[in-house]
């Protein structure tokens, strides 16, 4: 099909030039002026995404052509923008920057690319005034397929300043469309892995998204935007769909799955969780745990499932009925305290999985899973302890399933992306999740009885049959 919804990249330079001060606000700004603003963010960022779906009132989604592949981007771009009236797409790093020694795979101005979409490009000014021609000029002409359209001045410091910036910029062949001073009480606040998740912010989270908005509509031209998003061409695609990506994968017939008969509706409905005749498969949620790719949910319903979040923060008891339990990236090094105060949900947690129930647990997942985390009792499941360190790691991995589990069979190949300053330390004789081959070969995670715990971020609509093999085990789970 054809989708012709009006859309922007917005790029900078390098990283720290306010991509998303400026992406957040125009969001906010256009959702504000009545449209259906649909909101993306490039790369495995989880964060900026919250201060999208806050901005726009519509799940914030991730395009990343390493984790995905070059494509499937351009359909779940058109699954996240159907209906709407603009898209706003927030690049990674400098428009240039991708996967590492891999040229221009998963950057901004791939994504561009492939989207045939105008870039504006956001340029931090506080330290220049002529030579931000030059800059411009040469981001503009490095790749002739990549079509920088619009710059948007920030951190400008007054309006002799801004006069200097337009001037040298008026012989550089691409319009300034927006010009915005430094604002610090607009700024949101961060920490060791980058900006504080919109769930641990609540009020002021709001408080701040509105002051962008306002920020941009005073310093930016919102109509030759708008313009220049319309200027986009017609773009041929797919568009993504949970249930065609399982109904498309081999065996599709044999899958628990809302179009095709699930084990679930086989039985007699009477077993824990099956009443309805779908699994219930448990989604921690919560200012501990807000790192999830819209699709996992999307994936997870398709192929059966009833997804139900809850809070380990604040809930005491697994959801209803729970015969599976997802636990993706976040922040429990933050909230160690709190999350081993909640001693009745830590022994549900612990009785589900030494029960056999399939748990599929990411980053901050595995952590809760451990012994301990920083000398606080967690849920006991891994015999493992986990710690904070000083060392960041982070990248793109390739990787390999070691062995058989909940979400793969071995020899599996996916990729992934690690984020974090934490270590875990596990007992002899543990079998790992996957073996990373690329950049270097090591084993990690765990798998044990329905557990598949790790620090591997992956992206569900790259593998939707370990969402269809998850919900399968679910169903085919009894508890004991």
């Amino acid at each position: 099909m054809v989708t012709s919804v009006p859309r922007l990249v917005i790029a900078a330079p390098s990283s720290g030039s306010g991509k998303t001060t400026v992406a957040t606000g125009l969001m906010a700004a256009f959702a504000a002026a009545g449209l259906a603003v649909s909101p993306h963010k490039v790369g495995p960022d989880y964060i900026d995404p919250g201060y999208h779906a806050l901005a726009t009132g519509r799940p914030g989604r991730n395009l990343d052509a390493y984790l995905c592949g070059p494509q499937l981007v351009a359909p779940l771009f058109a699954h996240g923008a159907a209906g709407c009236d603009l898209a706003v797409v927030e690049g990674v790093m400098g428009l240039f920057d991708g996967a590492s020694g891999q040229g221009e795979l998963a950057s901004t101005a791939q994504i561009a690319k492939l989207l045939r979409a105008p870039v504006v490009l956001v340029v931090d000014a506080s330290s220049q005034s002529r030579s931000v021609a030059a800059l411009v000029h040469g981001f503009a002409s490095w790749d002739t397929g990549v079509r920088v359209a619009g710059v948007i001045l920030n951190k400008v410091g007054s309006q002799r300043h801004e006069a200097l910036l337009r001037e040298a910029l008026d012989g550089a062949g691409v319009p300034v469309l927006g010009a915005l001073r430094r604002v610090r009480e607009v700024r949101a606040p961060s920490r060791h892995l980058g900006l504080v998740p919109v769930a641990e912010r609540s009020d002021e989270a709001v408080a701040s998204v509105a002051a962008l908005a306002e920020q941009v509509r005073a310093g930016c031209d919102l109509e030759g935007l708008l313009a220049l998003a319309r200027s986009a061409p017609p773009l041929e695609t797919e568009v993504w769909s949970a249930r065609e990506a399982l109904a498309r994968m081999p065996g599709a017939g044999e899958a628990s799955g809302a179009e095709t008969a699930s084990p679930a509706d086989e039985t007699s409905g009477t077993a824990s969780g099956m009443a309805s005749g779908r699994p219930v498969v448990a989604l921690a949620s919560g200012p501990a745990f807000t790192f999830s790719y819209a699709e996992q949910a999307e994936l997870l319903t398709a192929a059966g499932a009833e997804v139900v979040p809850f809070d380990p923060l604040h809930d005491t008891e697994l959801p209803d009925g729970t015969r599976g339990l997802v636990i993706g990236g976040g922040f429990p090094e933050v909230y160690a305290p709190e999350l081993s105060a909640n001693e009745p949900l830590r022994k549900a947690v612990a009785g589900l999985a030494h029960g056999g129930a399939p748990v599929a647990a990411e980053c901050a997942g595995l952590l809760y899973l451990a012994r301990s985390l920083d000398g606080k009792p967690m849920c006991g499941v891994l015999d493992a302890d986990a710690r904070m360190t000083e060392r960041l790691t982070l990248g793109y991995r390739e990787a390999v399933a070691v062995s058989d589990s909940v979400l793969a069979p071995a020899g599996t190949r996916v990729r992934g992306h690690e984020f974090h300053r934490t270590a875990i330390e596990p007992a002899a004789g543990a079998t790992p999740a996957w073996g990373l081959h690329a950049p270097e070969r090591r084993v990690e995670g765990f798998v044990q009885q329905g557990v598949h715990a790790s620090y591997l971020h992956t992206h569900a609509a790259a593998l939707p049959s370990a969402a269809r093999r998850f919900v399968e085990r679910c169903a085919q789970w009894t508890a004991r």
